[in-house]
């Protein structure tokens, strides 16, 4: 008999191999904002660079949180606009439409690629009747999904786009962890969750879950654990159901 009902993943780093696109779409974009900007204001250009700025302050936060927490860490001040802005403006909100704007287009022209490990795992894990979510920040999740064929495998999806009808906070709150858990008819103590985010981990260990699994896909294992992960893997392919039983056991 399992310890737990219900496993819920993030989808970008951990599903989905759409964790380096993001990570570049949003340097591209930041780039070419911080180059105008020094360029206006006789400064000198600093890049955005993917362990001190991306995976400080933008990863698996929603969109224009990330943009607005980069912004501070700079010391910029930009109005926060409006989501239905022009990704040329200059506001938190365009500067997240642009970047929005570069991600899809790589997805447009590569795909979607998978970590068949994950998949594997799911599987499985729906064979012996352990329901399945994805909670995830990315307002591109249906479109993800779809392209990639596995919308079949979740029992609810609770992403950036619900999250903003609802009012949700994002992570590093539960909120869209314990929504899922909650679609899911499942309590937060029956359930896991998987991130390969800092703020995912801190989220899962927020909600009271009762398994936060870390995938280091960053070499940030250390960071991972640090910030609430219970255990950390490279990939789920280190990660059996009796293994996530017994882990889940320990802990009651």
């Amino acid at each position: 008999m399992l310890n737990f009902d219900a496993v819920i993943f993030d989808m970008d780093g951990v599903i989905t191999k759409t964790a380096v696109v993001h990570s570049s779409a949003w340097k591209r974009m930041f780039d070419e904002y911080l180059s105008r900007r020094a360029e206006r204001h006789g400064e000198a250009f600093r890049e955005f660079t993917h362990a001190s700025d991306y995976l400080t302050h933008v990863d698996g936060r929603p969109r224009y949180q990330g943009v607005a927490a980069f912004l501070k860490s700079r010391g910029i001040n930009l109005p926060f606009g409006d989501p239905a802005d022009d990704p040329q403006q200059e506001t938190v909100c365009g500067l997240g439409n642009r970047k929005n704007q570069f991600f899809n287009q790589v997805l447009e022209n590569d795909g979607v690629g998978l970590y068949d490990s994950t998949i594997k795992l799911i599987h499985t894990l729906l064979a012996q009747g352990v329901k399945i979510g994805v909670a995830t920040s990315s307002k591109n999740c249906v479109r993800i999904l779809k392209q990639a064929g596995i919308t079949h495998l979740f029992a609810t999806r609770v992403d950036g786009v619900v999250a903003a009808e609802l009012g949700l906070n994002g992570k590093p709150e539960p909120d869209i962890f314990t929504l899922a858990s909650s679609n899911l008819g499942v309590k937060p103590q029956r359930a896991i969750v998987v991130e390969d985010a800092v703020s995912g981990v801190q989220a899962g260990a927020k909600g009271n879950f009762a398994l936060v699994i870390g995938v280091a896909r960053e070499n940030n294992a250390r960071e991972l654990h640090a910030n609430g992960a219970n255990v950390v893997v490279t990939d789920l392919s280190e990660m059996t159901v009796n293994e996530m039983n017994h882990l889940v056991g320990t802990r009651q």
